[in-house]
């Protein structure tokens, strides 16, 4: 049999063996963007940075995980169309939908979030949701993609506006907790549903942590509490204030709570772990694969410290400690300097300086800073499957978690001969005591 040419327009869905979801099915104009260089991009970008010299199985990249974005996106529309066709959720609505989910992460850098939150805001003031927008205009135009879409009946530009939207949603939550009025040109209010698919604003529960969750667990062999099954199989939407949510049963708001808690388990035992996290510090100064390669006599020092973490001479860490209070307004990096100037000491065996230590700030949430996230989600019960509302906090198990924040400091020193170390680390033990911090790693979870 003949294979089509390149301008004969596929109808046939393609499938994708995944190593999380199974077999699953890509729209041909999926396949389309899949098949970018711009998209293939992302098979050399590891999911979780610097995770991957600690972790061995960490070898997952962000190209898999955007392809199981866009197939639980579908999934999740597709539910919601099937269960309430009311919603009047069209294949268009579909289609763009799962493009988002397929793009959402075109944006990011060498190392995932390492260059997102370490090199980025040295050069630019963007996050890369903002640069995933712009990846996906450029992949677009290069690729004459816009000729593709409206073959395969999406509307241009309304519906590449719609994509740009659920990958940076402009909604912002309003005062009393009510929404501001609808800013979305995409598509109108009574489609706000479709804006807390991809990138949910509103209590962060969406397609792209259910992929996330269940991908990072399996590559780096920590247990997933959370089943986004069942929140597939119980999302609902209902009406509140005007706008359309996607709402969850009441029963499941335990398992909502192992999903923050998941969330919050893989950042303390693996995206903030104590090796993870100077790996992290040590790349920030270099560039990768430029330094290593080069015979450049200014990259000397660069390449020195890349072999080390190659020959896994790492920083050696002293310790963890907690703030009981830290001003949030206060500088981090003015902080950081004062500590270490704190930390350097001067004996007669050993000269420690500021520059011997590296500090670095570690900030866990559920997701929404000091605020519990499920005060964010609307319910429904099984007897009134059209009427949302939120728990109360005194409905709710006296079990669950009542903090929902921690900032935590671990300290590194440079030097790695044993005298330096034993006094760094009594002068650490010292400096906590005298600074009114925790002594002693922070344990429980």
């Amino acid at each position: 049999m003949e294979r089509p040419s390149d301008y004969t327009l596929w109808t046939v869905d393609q499938v994708f063996n995944d190593s999380i979801h199974g077999h699953v099915e890509m729209h041909p104009l999926l396949v389309k963007i899949i098949d970018t260089p711009q998209f293939q991009r992302l098979r050399n970008i590891k999911q979780l940075g610097g995770g991957y010299y600690v972790f061995p199985g960490a070898s997952h990249n962000r190209f898999e995980h955007s392809i199981g974005v866009a197939y639980l996106a579908g999934q999740l529309v597709q539910n919601l169309r099937t269960k309430q066709p009311e919603l009047n959720i069209t294949d268009r609505d579909i289609l763009c939908v799962q493009i988002a989910g397929l793009c959402h992460d075109l944006g990011h850098g060498p190392f995932s979030h390492l260059f997102d939150g370490m090199f980025i805001p040295r050069a630019l003031d963007r996050k890369h949701e903002t640069a995933s927008v712009q990846m996906f205009d450029h992949l677009v135009k290069d690729n004459g993609l816009v000729t593709v879409m409206k073959q395969y009946d999406l509307q241009v530009p309304e519906d590449l506006t719609f994509i740009r939207e659920m990958i940076v949603p402009p909604m912002k939550k309003g005062s009393e907790g009510r929404e501001e009025p609808w800013s979305c040109t995409g598509r109108p209010e009574d489609k706000s549903l479709l804006y807390e698919i991809v990138a949910n604003k509103r209590n962060g529960i969406d397609v792209d942590k259910f992929d996330y969750f269940a991908r990072d667990c399996h590559h780096l062999g920590i247990q997933n509490n959370f089943d986004h099954q069942r929140f597939l199989m119980f999302a609902r939407v209902c009406e509140v204030d005007g706008q359309k949510h996607i709402c969850i049963r009441d029963k499941e708001v335990r398992n909502l709570y192992d999903m923050f808690y998941t969330r919050i388990s893989l950042h303390r035992r693996a995206y903030q772990h104590k090796v993870n996290k100077i790996i992290e510090s040590i790349l920030r100064y270099c560039v990768f694969a430029a330094i290593l390669n080069s015979s450049s006599p200014e990259l000397a020092e660069a390449r020195e410290i890349l072999k080390r973490i190659q020959s896994r001479q790492l920083y050696k860490f002293l310790g963890q400690t907690k703030a009981k209070r830290l001003k949030e307004e206060a500088d981090p990096q003015e902080m950081i300097s004062t500590w270490k100037a704190e930390l350097a000491q001067i004996t007669p065996e050993v000269v420690l300086s500021p520059e011997d230590f590296e500090v670095i700030i570690i900030n866990l949430d559920y997701g929404m800073k000091e605020e519990n996230p499920i005060n964010m989600v609307y319910f429904y019960s099984k007897y009134y499957d059209t009427r949302a509302f939120p728990i109360p906090e005194e409905q709710m198990s006296e079990l669950r978690p009542t903090c929902f924040s921690e900032r935590l400091i671990a300290v590194y020193c440079k030097k790695t001969d044993n005298r330096s170390l034993n006094v760094a680390k009594n002068h650490f033990d010292q400096w906590c005591v005298r600074k009114g911090f925790q002594v002693g790693d922070t344990v429980g979870l």
